[in-house]
This record gives structure tokens, C-alpha cells and sequence, in this order.
């Protein structure tokens, strides 16, 4: 459809300035009768991203494969689409929103492709305890081994804050604001290409542990439409261990003091998630409940009181895509503060500076999911104009 004034204009804000640019607009492309799928108008539409580089050229564009509930204006490309461009400070790829719970074309930039560097614009609506966006970006980039720049919308009314530049080994800046509309400039300093992990055996340590019987402890409790196995923790240190199904969560732990207001659980979650989005997991969490009552563990919390002196979560995966979560009081990141061994623990590397909210290994087994193209996405919300997110990528001499 030719040169438009929208790609013309982020054409020149990446020459005038000497950067590169990425953004998510609409994209439209021509079909006809021959093609059985193609559209009445004559046409296909695709959420897209595009990237510009410091002269201004375009040097890459992705149709997001992943689409959302509601999500009906656009179409999904026939095949994942994997996207990459090469630069002076490292190899970059991108995709989505959505897209990030996926395999394709998420696991296979980095898996296959050898990605240095994520770029990810996105319209991500906060679902706590385990899918608020710089909780689960920053897990991602440590899960992965990548840098990983998330640029999210900042509309509060719709739960949508959270952007921020991810390392493998922490977060290097990151905002979450709900309380008012300003939205915020993120600058940091990256490793161009980040140093390999190395490889995590997530059951290694979590298998050589003996299930003990819990009796009649245990209890049932709901995390986003899933039905969760529970354990309260009734000391201020203990060991505990809950199982769902072939999933068994280890946990380590000590408080500060153990608060009379506050419940805190751990919990253990094996199978294929079906609501606004089809998709397998195995979660362990260690998490606090919103009120006293046991029927609110696992209710969204934005608060905590009680700190934890150590803690040690490890888990029988059946996957090598977990991705540990750390989420503090107010919704903060824990930068520095705790580790993943290679034996699969994720660990606390010295007291906590906040209260806890959660200690979470998220894991995704790929190849339980069902009907792969049926799923919509609960993080995001249909917008009706034209949505520009812009990452400005910034450098110094360390790229």
C-alpha cells in the first residue's frame, strides 16, 4: 500500500537523531480470489512492528502471530513469522504482547536463532500474583538468558503499567505506576551481547527431596481461573512440600517474624490453563494471601508486611522453560537479590528488602498446549486507534 505519513515520520525521528526506533502500528496487505482465506475486503491486517535504524531505513517488520480476544480487526500470518536484524551492538529479534507465552516465535528467537536482545512492544494488562509485566518480563529475561526491552502502555484505568529493560541476570530499570497517567523515559547500559547462562537442571535438586504425607492439610485455592494445591506456613522457618499431580514444590524458608495479620502458602499447580488463552504450566508459588481467610490465597494482593530472611523454592519440572519470579510489596522487583542455581533452586542471596508478595517458578510445557491458534489474551485490551509505542535504544561505549 506504498509510503505512509506514519513510516515516514518515524523514518526521520530515527535519521534526525541518530537512533533506532521500533514501533507497533497497523499493517495492510493486498490478497485476491486465489488465496481461499483471503478476506472480503480484499486484504489482510496484521498487528505489526516496525523497526527503523539510525538512517532512517527499515530493517525489519513482524506480524504478531499471537492475537487477543477481541483482536478481530487483524489477522494472524499463516506462519509464525521469526524476525531478526544485525547491528554494531548485538542481534535482536521481536515479537508481541501474547505472543510471549508461547513457543513461536518467542522460544525459537532465542533457541534457534541466537537472539542477543528482545524487543517488545506490548498493551499488557497486570494479573497478579504471577502475570503483572515487570514481574513476568523480567522472569522471562532470566529464563531465556537474553536482554529483553519491554515497552508497555501506560493506561492504569485498564490495569495497563510496566515497562523495562531486563538483563539475564536482573533488572536494569524498570517503572510501574498506577496511580497516576505520566508515563516515564527508561535509559540503561546493557552487555551487547549478555554471557550464556548456564544451563539450570530445574529438577536436579527438587527430585532428590521425599514427598512427605500432608494429610489433610492441604487445601484447594484459585489463581487465575486455576485450581491450586495449598499448604499454609504456620512457623516463622520451615520445609514444607506440595504436590499436584507430577509437580512437586520444595520450599526453604525463613521470616523475620511471623506476623498474626498475614497468611502466606505455598503452592503447586500442574495443568493446561483454559481461560482467555489455552496453555500448559507447572507453577510453584510461595505467596501471600489477601486477607486471613484461606479462600482469598490467591486473590490479587498489592501489599505485604512480613520480610523473609531466606527462602529456597525448587520444583519436579517437567520443562526447561521456568521462568522465576520475585515480587515485592507495591509491586516491586528485587534486583540482586536472589539467584537461580544450576541445580534448580531459585534462592535469596541475602534478607529481602521488601516485603513478599510472591516467590514464583513459572514453567511452560509447549508441548501440552491444546489448539495452539485458539486463545486470546488476558494482559491486553482492543484498541481502537492507531497504537504507537516507541522504544528509543540508547548506548554508550559498553555496546
Amino acid at each position: 500500500f506504498g509510503r505512509t505519513p506514519v513510516q515516514e515520520r518515524l523514518s526521520c525521528l530515527a535519521k534526525d537523531n541518530s537512533i533506532y526506533i521500533v514501533a507497533n502500528i497497523g499493517d495492510k496487505k493486498p490478497c485476491n480470489t486465489s488465496d481461499p482465506h483471503c478476506p472480503p475486503d480484499g486484504r489482510y491486517q496484521y498487528n505489526t512492528d516496525v523497526v527503523f535504524d539510525s538512517e532512517g531505513k527499515l530493517v525489519a517488520r513482524y506480524h504478531k502471530q499471537n492475537l487477543f480476544l477481541g483482536e478481530d480487526e487483524f489477522n494472524a500470518p499463516k506462519e509464525p513469522e521469526v524476525v531478526t536484524f544485525n547491528t554494531t551492538f548485538g542481534k535482536f529479534g521481536i515479537f508481541t504482547c501474547f505472543d510471549i507465552l508461547f513457543h513461536d516465535p518467542a522460544v525459537t528467537l532465542v533457541k534457534d536463532f541466537h537472539v542477543d536482545t528482545i524487543l517488545f512492544p506490548t498493551a499488557w494488562m497486570n494479573v497478579l500474583p504471577h502475570l503483572s509485566a515487570i514481574e513476568f518480563h523480567s522472569a522471562w529475561a532470566m529464563g531465556m538468558g537474553v536482554n529483553f526491552l519491554a515497552s508497555n502502555l501506560h493506561h492504569p484505568s485498564k490495569k495497563m503499567t510496566g515497562s523495562g529493560i531486563y538483563a539475564p541476570d536482573s533488572p536494569r530499570a524498570f517503572h510501574y505506576d498506577m496511580k497516576t497517567e505520566e508515563g516515564k523515559l527508561l535509559l540503561s547500559q546493557l552487555a551487547s551481547h549478555p554471557h550464556p547462562t548456564a544451563v539450570v537442571n530445574w529438577t536436579s535438586y527438587a527430585s532428590g527431596i521425599e514427598a512427605p504425607s500432608m494429610g489433610n492439610q492441604e487445601f484447594k485455592g484459585t489463581i487465575f481461573f486455576d485450581e491450586f494445591t495449598f499448604l499454609e506456613l504456620k512457623g516463622v522457618a520451615g520445609n514444607y512440600t506440595v504436590c499436584q499431580k507430577d509437580l512437586c514444590c520444595h520450599l526453604s524458608y525463613r521470616m523475620s517474624e511471623k506476623r498474626s495479620d498475614e497468611v502466606y502458602v505455598l503452592g503447586a499447580f500442574d495443568g493446561l490453563h483454559t481461560v482467555e488463552g489455552s496453555y500448559y504450566l507447572q507453577i510453584c508459588t510461595l505467596l501471600k494471601c489477601k486477607t486471613m481467610d484461606l479462600h482469598t490465597c490467591g486473590d490479587s494482593v498489592e501489599t505485604a508486611s512480613t520480610r523473609f530472611e531466606m527462602f529456597s523454592l525448587s520444583g519436579t519440572f517437567e520443562t526447561q522453560y521456568v521462568f522465576p519470579e520475585v515480587l515485592l510489596s507495591e509491586i516491586q522487583l528485587a534486583p540482586g537479590e536472589f539467584q537461580v542455581s544450576s541445580d534448580g533452586r531459585l534462592c535469596s542471596q541475602k534478607p529481602l528488602s521488601g516485603p513478599i508478595l510472591t516467590v514464583t517458578l513459572f514453567g511452560r510445557l509447549y508441548e501440552k498446549d491444546s489448539s495452539p491458534n485458539a486463545f486470546s489474551d488476558p494482559m491486553a485490551q482492543v484498541l481502537r486507534v492507531m497504537l504507537i509505542v516507541v522504544i528509543p535504544i540508547v548506548y554508550s561505549l559498553g555496546w
